[in-house]
């Protein structure tokens, strides 16, 4: 004899279409207008950012740098979901979430200029740095959840991730550990479609990202990623059900890396530039502006007062970075270990010992 014994549904959520049009009503908290330009405005402010960073990278004054160019609204709705004392885990496209949370371009810049000053944030101090390492980043906001349980916190650690990630064997550790436990710590993954040069169908037969929280044991959803309202809403629902002891949740939101996958990649020798080009059309940020217009919430000067106001904020930033002295070769050891091993200290004189010579 055979019968099913368990069934599964992805649920999938939109409130504004392509063209930045409803498609149902905005949830409760979300039908501010304030609520909804402040989205708009990270989004608009980490792009300016984003397009200042590759210049820099450019003209040799920046390291390699990954751009987040149209994901915006991803890193914008997780950011807005988030309490100040949740913990942010992000890889290293998310800076609208760290922007959001307090993060300054000034230390984003300093990251990528291989700076770990860029790190020791003055704001969200137990914000996790920026991790290149995919998905190696899950297993550590697992740990960080199971010692938010362990205290009895009303506290969320949140993990941003790539579509790749979710093909590693971390990512699954992690959600096994999170489900078994019933962790507070929810995991959003950035499906842009690309993992560096290996396409979303070509990394995995699974129909949905977000079903791959069933063996888990935690629920698993998809959004579109390029629309903030849904990111904002569904990252939020899961947050504070992890928060009230209800454990751990998967979102996936659906979205496309426009950019190469960092500066040094060119994506134009595997991508089809038509499927960029269709994917332009998907734009957050076009997206949210068209609704904020048609809805009488924005106006023509309130986007040339932004866009100046972001441009003078990205100058600022930069010019803090550039005046910066840099630190001596030997710092690389400062943050390894709260004392030094005899090996390490030995290095670290030799290096001191070269670089004064």
């Amino acid at each position: 004899m055979q019968q099913s014994v368990a069934h599964f549904e992805i649920a999938y959520t939109q409130f504004l279409d392509e063209a930045g049009r409803t498609v149902q009503g905005f949830p409760e908290g979300l039908r501010d207008p304030a609520t909804l330009r402040a989205l708009y405005e990270v989004m608009v402010r980490t792009r300016t950012f984003d397009k200042k960073a590759i210049a820099l990278q450019r003209t040799g004054q920046l390291g390699t740098f990954a751009s987040s160019l149209g994901q915006e609204a991803i890193g914008a709705g997780v950011g807005a979901a988030m309490r100040p004392e949740d913990v942010l885990l992000p890889s290293y496209r998310d800076y609208a979430a760290q922007f959001s949370r307090g993060v300054t371009m000034t230390e984003v810049l300093l990251y990528w200029g291989g700076d770990e000053r860029g790190m020791d944030y003055e704001k969200p101090r137990r914000d996790f740095p920026i991790c290149v390492p995919v998905a190696s980043h899950t297993c550590h906001a697992a740990g960080v959840a199971f010692a938010m349980k362990y205290r009895g916190e009303a506290r969320v650690a949140v993990s941003i991730l790539g579509d790749g990630a979710t093909s590693k064997g971390d990512f699954y550790e992690a959600m096994n550990a999170a489900g078994v436990w019933c962790l507070p710590v929810v995991f959003v993954v950035n499906n842009n479609q690309w993992a560096i040069s290996v396409s979303r169908r070509a990394q995995t037969a699974a129909e949905t990202l977000a079903q791959k929280a069933i063996a888990a044991g935690i629920p698993g959803e998809q959004v579109d990623g390029n629309d903030v309202v849904a990111v904002r809403e569904r990252v939020g629902v899961a947050i504070e059900r992890a928060r009230a002891g209800q454990g751990a949740s998967l979102v996936e939101c659906l979205s496309y890396r426009l950019g190469d996958h960092t500066t040094a990649d060119d994506a134009s020798r595997y991508r089809d530039p038509a499927e960029v080009e269709a994917a332009g059309r998907r734009d957050p940020i076009e997206r949210l502006r068209g609704y904020l217009l048609r809805a009488g919430h924005w106006s023509t000067a309130d986007e040339e007062r932004l866009l100046a106001h972001a441009a003078a904020e990205v100058d600022l930033a930069v010019t803090g970075y550039l005046a910066l002295p840099a630190l001596p070769p030997e710092s690389m050891f400062e943050h390894l270990y709260a004392s030094l091993p005899q090996s390490l200290e030995e290095q670290r004189r030799a290096v001191a010992a070269a670089s004064d010579a």
